[in-house]
């Protein structure tokens, strides 16, 4: 898997979120992706990597979970 460039990116659900950027898990050398909510609180949020890279079908949508808007 290849990392997540910082930037805007948009959920398949409609929602945009800032990408900070990769981050480590210290023990088990997982990778996440470090973000925060373009809307709320702004608190900040890390999904596993593979998780944020992958494909989504689900109602009638088949895309990626997160795409990339700038």
């Amino acid at each position: 898997m290849s990392e997540v460039e910082p930037g805007i990116y948009q959920h398949f659900k409609g929602r945009q979120y800032e990408v900070i950027g990769t981050v480590r898990h210290s023990e088990t050398e997982e990778q996440y992706v470090l973000y925060r909510p373009r809307y709320g609180e702004g608190d900040l949020w890390i999904r596993p990597l593979d998780m944020w890279q992958e494909r989504v079908v689900r109602d009638g949508y088949d895309g990626p979970r997160f795409a990339r808007v700038r």
